[in-house]
């Protein structure tokens, strides 16, 4: 795993479908620590093991399934958490132990922000760090594509365009210092440090192009 801040790692590179990166995000706290998205890499789960294991692990949406969810799980006796509308999705897994339904606080101060539209149950997790930096889990939501910020919708899997806009309506009155996606087409960032101005214009961006699709 890559260290990228003083409590957050990265894992290596995943690559679930051609052309597509992904990646799971160690953040350590001090009341347990935490693991966001999912990783398939046996090294890196050994890694999180050095690391002090996991409390939780939380998943953005349904895209994030695997095999390594019971592996996880039964390694750390951890609780896997998600959206109340992703678990029927996600339980074909591996079972959910936490269902977040609304916005709200959870373990260690990290914030549950439903922000469906990307699929019908993505959230988002937003992490203020001891050491000052402001940390946004976006999932699939918004995320680096061609070089600029992108977002798309699967209205298979309970997504819209009108959900996703009012999501992304949701980030504007959101500061975070530090991005981050689970996944993003091969060649892009990421993680991402921005500033407000760069957030809310690659936000509006964004909503113009949804509003133009509808």
């Amino acid at each position: 795993m890559k260290q990228l801040y003083d409590d957050l790692w990265q894992t290596d590179v995943s690559h679930p479908l051609p052309g597509l990166d992904t990646h799971a995000y160690f953040l350590r706290c001090a009341r347990g620590n935490v693991l966001f998205y999912n990783t398939d890499h046996e090294a890196e789960i050994q890694h999180i093991a050095d690391l002090g294991g996991i409390a939780y692990q939380y998943l953005s949406h349904r895209d994030e399934v695997g095999s390594s969810l019971q592996i996880i799980k039964e390694r750390f006796g951890s609780a896997l958490c998600c959206g109340v509308d992703e678990m029927a999705a996600i339980e074909r897994s591996c079972e959910v132990d936490v269902v977040f339904s609304e916005r709200q606080r959870h373990f260690a101060g990290i914030e549950i922000i439903p922000t469906p539209g990307h699929t019908r149950g993505s959230i988002s997790f937003l992490y203020e760090a001891p050491h000052g930096l402001t940390y946004l889990f976006t999932g699939d939501t918004l995320f680096q594509g061609n070089g600029r910020w992108e977002t798309l919708f699967f209205t298979n899997a309970g997504g819209s365009a009108s959900e996703l806009t009012n999501s992304l309506l949701l980030y504007r009155d959101i500061h975070p210092d530090v991005v981050i996606s689970s996944g993003c087409p091969s060649g892009n960032l990421a993680v991402v440090e921005v500033g407000q101005a760069e957030w809310v214009e690659a936000i509006d961006e964004n909503i113009r192009r949804l509003q133009q699709a509808e």
